[in-house]
Protein backbone atom coordinates (compact mmCIF):
# COMPACT_ATOMS: atom_id res chain seq x y z
CA UNK A 1 0.00 0.00 0.00
CA UNK A 2 1.59 3.23 -0.86
CA UNK A 3 1.93 6.01 1.48
CA UNK A 4 0.35 9.40 0.29
CA UNK A 5 2.72 11.85 1.67
CA UNK A 6 1.78 14.75 0.25
CA UNK A 7 -2.29 14.38 1.64
CA UNK A 8 -0.40 13.98 5.01
CA UNK A 9 1.91 17.09 4.79
CA UNK A 10 -1.58 19.41 3.59
CA UNK A 11 -3.49 18.12 6.16
CA UNK A 12 -0.36 18.76 9.04
CA UNK A 13 -0.51 22.60 7.62
CA UNK A 14 -3.79 23.32 8.69
CA UNK A 15 -2.92 22.30 12.66
CA UNK A 16 -1.33 24.56 15.34
CA UNK A 17 1.81 22.97 16.42
CA UNK A 18 2.90 23.86 19.64
CA UNK A 19 5.06 21.01 20.95
CA UNK A 20 6.40 19.47 17.65
CA UNK A 21 7.07 21.26 14.06
CA UNK A 22 6.68 18.20 12.59
CA UNK A 23 8.89 17.07 9.35
CA UNK A 24 8.05 13.73 7.21
CA UNK A 25 10.58 11.03 6.11
CA UNK A 26 8.54 8.67 4.78
CA UNK A 27 9.64 5.06 2.94
CA UNK A 28 8.14 2.30 1.68
CA UNK A 29 10.04 -0.35 3.93
CA UNK A 30 12.33 0.32 6.88
CA UNK A 31 14.14 -2.36 9.22
CA UNK A 32 12.22 -0.20 12.35
CA UNK A 33 10.78 3.50 12.32
CA UNK A 34 12.28 3.98 15.58
CA UNK A 35 15.89 2.83 14.47
CA UNK A 36 15.51 5.30 11.31
CA UNK A 37 14.96 7.92 13.84
CA UNK A 38 17.35 7.29 15.87
CA UNK A 39 19.58 7.49 12.65
CA UNK A 40 18.13 11.02 11.68
CA UNK A 41 18.93 12.26 15.29
CA UNK A 42 22.48 11.11 14.71
CA UNK A 43 22.46 13.23 11.29
CA UNK A 44 20.76 16.24 12.91
CA UNK A 45 17.72 16.00 13.20
CA UNK A 46 15.95 17.82 15.94
CA UNK A 47 12.38 16.62 17.80
CA UNK A 48 9.71 16.57 16.04
CA UNK A 49 11.40 14.37 13.10
CA UNK A 50 8.62 11.59 12.19
CA UNK A 51 9.32 8.61 10.32
CA UNK A 52 6.25 6.57 8.26
CA UNK A 53 7.03 3.06 6.92
CA UNK A 54 4.58 0.99 4.83
CA UNK A 55 6.48 -1.86 6.06
CA UNK A 56 8.82 -2.77 8.78
CA UNK A 57 11.79 -5.98 8.22
CA UNK A 58 12.49 -5.84 11.98
CA UNK A 59 9.69 -4.38 13.90
CA UNK A 60 9.66 -4.50 16.97
CA UNK A 61 7.56 -3.76 20.98
CA UNK A 62 8.48 -4.01 24.16
CA UNK A 63 10.52 -5.74 25.55
CA UNK A 64 12.35 -6.62 22.63
CA UNK A 65 9.26 -8.71 20.99
CA UNK A 66 8.54 -8.61 17.54
CA UNK A 67 6.47 -6.80 16.00
CA UNK A 68 4.59 -7.95 13.08
CA UNK A 69 4.57 -5.31 10.23
CA UNK A 70 3.00 -5.93 7.07
CA UNK A 71 2.01 -3.99 4.93
CA UNK A 72 -1.53 -2.05 5.65
CA UNK A 73 -0.58 -0.83 8.71
CA UNK A 74 0.51 2.19 10.18
CA UNK A 75 4.06 2.04 11.38
CA UNK A 76 5.51 5.76 12.29
CA UNK A 77 8.30 7.06 14.92
CA UNK A 78 8.40 10.56 16.27
CA UNK A 79 11.50 12.19 17.90
CA UNK A 80 10.64 14.32 20.85
CA UNK A 81 12.34 16.11 23.53
CA UNK A 82 9.87 15.54 26.86
CA UNK A 83 12.15 17.23 29.53
CA UNK A 84 11.85 14.16 31.95
CA UNK A 85 13.42 12.90 34.66
CA UNK A 86 14.66 9.37 33.97
CA UNK A 87 12.90 8.45 37.32
CA UNK A 88 9.79 9.42 35.58
CA UNK A 89 10.25 7.71 32.09
CA UNK A 90 7.24 5.48 32.35
CA UNK A 91 5.06 8.76 32.36
CA UNK A 92 6.04 9.41 28.19
CA UNK A 93 4.37 5.95 27.43
CA UNK A 94 1.31 6.77 29.69
CA UNK A 95 0.63 9.98 28.43
CA UNK A 96 1.10 9.16 24.85
CA UNK A 97 -1.02 6.05 24.79
CA UNK A 98 -3.99 8.52 26.67
CA UNK A 99 -3.26 11.34 23.84
CA UNK A 100 -3.65 8.89 21.06
CA UNK A 101 -6.46 7.19 22.47
CA UNK A 102 -8.45 10.23 23.30
CA UNK A 103 -7.69 11.59 19.69
CA UNK A 104 -8.96 8.08 18.52
CA UNK A 105 -12.22 8.62 19.93
CA UNK A 106 -13.03 11.89 18.92
CA UNK A 107 -13.41 10.30 15.70
CA UNK A 108 -15.93 7.71 17.14
CA UNK A 109 -13.51 4.89 17.18
CA UNK A 110 -14.02 3.43 21.38
CA UNK A 111 -10.68 3.06 21.97
CA UNK A 112 -9.29 1.94 25.68
CA UNK A 113 -5.66 1.33 26.85
CA UNK A 114 -4.25 -2.08 28.00
CA UNK A 115 -1.21 -1.25 30.31
CA UNK A 116 1.14 -0.44 29.82
CA UNK A 117 1.20 0.14 25.93
CA UNK A 118 -1.67 -1.52 24.08
CA UNK A 119 -4.61 0.20 22.64
CA UNK A 120 -7.40 -1.86 22.28
CA UNK A 121 -10.70 -1.86 20.20
CA UNK A 122 -13.52 -4.55 21.16
CA UNK A 123 -11.26 -6.05 23.70
CA UNK A 124 -8.56 -6.57 20.81
CA UNK A 125 -5.15 -5.03 20.07
CA UNK A 126 -5.48 -2.22 17.76
CA UNK A 127 -2.09 -1.03 18.19
CA UNK A 128 0.77 -0.42 20.71
CA UNK A 129 3.64 2.11 21.95
CA UNK A 130 6.86 1.66 22.39
CA UNK A 131 9.21 4.72 23.62
CA UNK A 132 12.91 4.98 23.64
CA UNK A 133 14.44 7.04 25.70
CA UNK A 134 18.84 8.32 25.94
CA UNK A 135 19.49 9.61 29.35
CA UNK A 136 22.17 12.05 30.69
CA UNK A 137 22.62 12.82 34.19
CA UNK A 138 19.39 11.76 35.43
CA UNK A 139 17.60 13.47 32.62
CA UNK A 140 15.78 11.79 29.34
CA UNK A 141 17.68 14.25 27.10
CA UNK A 142 16.08 11.99 23.71
CA UNK A 143 13.17 10.28 23.34
CA UNK A 144 11.79 7.87 20.15
CA UNK A 145 8.11 7.65 19.96
CA UNK A 146 6.68 4.80 18.20
CA UNK A 147 3.58 3.67 17.35
CA UNK A 148 2.17 0.84 15.09
CA UNK A 149 -1.56 -0.01 14.24
CA UNK A 150 -4.00 -1.74 12.61
CA UNK A 151 -5.65 -0.64 9.36
CA UNK A 152 -6.33 -2.95 6.72
CA UNK A 153 -3.53 -5.56 7.49
CA UNK A 154 -4.14 -9.02 8.37
CA UNK A 155 -3.87 -9.55 12.38
CA UNK A 156 -3.57 -12.22 14.39
CA UNK A 157 -6.78 -13.91 16.61
CA UNK A 158 -5.82 -11.05 19.65
CA UNK A 159 -5.98 -7.92 17.37
CA UNK A 160 -8.32 -5.91 15.23
CA UNK A 161 -7.69 -3.64 12.14
CA UNK A 162 -9.44 -0.54 12.21
CA UNK A 163 -10.49 -0.53 8.60
CA UNK A 164 -12.33 -3.66 9.19
CA UNK A 165 -14.09 -2.29 12.32
CA UNK A 166 -15.47 0.83 11.01
CA UNK A 167 -16.89 -1.30 8.27
CA UNK A 168 -18.77 -2.98 11.35
CA UNK A 169 -19.55 -0.56 12.67
CA UNK A 170 -20.98 1.76 9.55
CA UNK A 171 -18.13 4.37 10.30
CA UNK A 172 -15.79 6.03 8.48
CA UNK A 173 -14.89 9.24 9.93
CA UNK A 174 -10.79 7.72 9.30
CA UNK A 175 -11.51 7.04 6.01
CA UNK A 176 -7.24 6.37 5.02
CA UNK A 177 -3.92 5.58 5.70
CA UNK A 178 -3.09 9.48 5.97
CA UNK A 179 -5.70 10.21 8.09
CA UNK A 180 -4.85 7.44 10.93
CA UNK A 181 -1.16 8.97 10.31
CA UNK A 182 -2.36 12.74 11.40
CA UNK A 183 -4.55 11.51 14.03
CA UNK A 184 -2.17 10.01 15.97
CA UNK A 185 0.67 12.81 15.10
CA UNK A 186 -2.23 14.77 16.84
CA UNK A 187 -2.81 12.72 19.59
CA UNK A 188 1.09 11.85 20.50
CA UNK A 189 1.04 16.38 20.74
CA UNK A 190 -1.77 16.24 22.75
CA UNK A 191 0.10 13.47 24.96
CA UNK A 192 3.37 15.13 25.35
CA UNK A 193 1.20 19.04 25.98
CA UNK A 194 -0.96 17.68 28.81
CA UNK A 195 1.96 15.80 30.32
CA UNK A 196 4.30 18.96 29.44
CA UNK A 197 2.06 21.83 30.87
CA UNK A 198 -0.54 20.12 33.57
CA UNK A 199 1.67 16.85 34.66
CA UNK A 200 0.77 13.45 34.83
CA UNK A 201 -1.74 13.52 37.79
CA UNK A 202 -3.96 15.61 35.33
CA UNK A 203 -4.39 12.90 33.27
CA UNK A 204 -4.18 10.05 34.77
CA UNK A 205 -7.85 10.02 36.16
CA UNK A 206 -9.01 10.51 32.86
CA UNK A 207 -6.18 7.48 31.83
CA UNK A 208 -7.85 5.21 34.42
CA UNK A 209 -11.26 5.48 32.71
CA UNK A 210 -9.73 4.15 29.52
CA UNK A 211 -8.08 1.05 31.19
CA UNK A 212 -9.48 -1.96 29.94
CA UNK A 213 -7.49 -3.74 32.73
CA UNK A 214 -9.26 -2.19 35.57
CA UNK A 215 -10.58 -5.14 37.95
CA UNK A 216 -9.08 -7.86 36.83
CA UNK A 217 -8.07 -10.48 38.52
CA UNK A 218 -4.22 -11.60 38.23
CA UNK A 219 -2.16 -14.34 40.18
CA UNK A 220 1.30 -13.27 41.82
CA UNK A 221 3.70 -15.97 43.29
CA UNK A 222 -0.06 -18.00 44.01
CA UNK A 223 -1.50 -15.30 45.57
CA UNK A 224 -4.45 -13.45 43.88
CA UNK A 225 -5.27 -10.18 43.39
CA UNK A 226 -7.41 -7.39 41.50
CA UNK A 227 -6.36 -4.44 39.21
CA UNK A 228 -7.14 -1.60 40.88
CA UNK A 229 -5.24 1.28 39.02
CA UNK A 230 -1.79 3.03 38.04
CA UNK A 231 0.66 4.95 39.72
CA UNK A 232 1.85 8.23 38.20
CA UNK A 233 5.12 6.65 37.46
CA UNK A 234 3.26 3.97 35.42
CA UNK A 235 3.60 1.04 37.66
CA UNK A 236 0.46 -1.45 38.16
CA UNK A 237 -1.36 -1.29 41.47
CA UNK A 238 -2.75 -4.79 42.14
CA UNK A 239 -4.63 -4.92 45.65
CA UNK A 240 -3.88 -8.49 46.95
CA UNK A 241 -6.01 -10.92 49.00
CA UNK A 242 -3.57 -12.80 51.78
CA UNK A 243 -5.14 -15.05 54.06
CA UNK A 244 -4.04 -15.93 57.59
CA UNK A 245 -6.12 -18.09 60.54
CA UNK A 246 -7.63 -14.71 61.97
CA UNK A 247 -8.15 -12.35 58.97
CA UNK A 248 -8.28 -11.23 55.47
CA UNK A 249 -5.14 -8.95 54.94
CA UNK A 250 -5.51 -6.84 51.43
CA UNK A 251 -2.32 -5.22 50.86
CA UNK A 252 -1.86 -3.30 48.09
CA UNK A 253 1.54 -3.65 45.22
CA UNK A 254 2.71 -2.20 42.72
CA UNK A 255 4.50 -3.91 39.59
CA UNK A 256 6.85 -2.24 36.97
CA UNK A 257 6.00 -2.48 33.04
CA UNK A 258 7.61 -6.10 31.80
CA UNK A 259 7.03 -7.81 35.15
CA UNK A 260 3.56 -8.93 34.65
CA UNK A 261 1.91 -10.17 31.29
CA UNK A 262 -2.18 -9.07 30.83
CA UNK A 263 -4.02 -11.19 28.26
CA UNK A 264 -6.70 -9.96 26.47
CA UNK A 265 -10.21 -11.00 28.26
CA UNK A 266 -11.27 -14.57 26.95
CA UNK A 267 -8.47 -14.73 24.38
CA UNK A 268 -5.80 -16.40 26.36
CA UNK A 269 -2.77 -14.71 28.32
CA UNK A 270 -0.83 -13.77 24.99
CA UNK A 271 0.42 -10.04 24.29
Amino acid sequence: MEFDRQQLEIALRRREHKYLPLSLHVFDTVASTNLTAWDLLEQGAIPGCVVIATSQTAGRGQWGRQWSSPDGGLYLSVAIDPQLEASNSYQLTLALCWGIAKQLQKCGVNVGIKWPNDLVLSSRKLGGILTETKVHKGKITQAVVGVGINWSNSVPETGINLKFWQGKERKNAIDSLEMLALEVLQGIEFGVECLCEKGVNILLSDYLNLLTNMGDKVDIKNHSGTVVGVTSTGELRIKMETYDTKAVITPEICLQPGTISLGYKGLGTRD
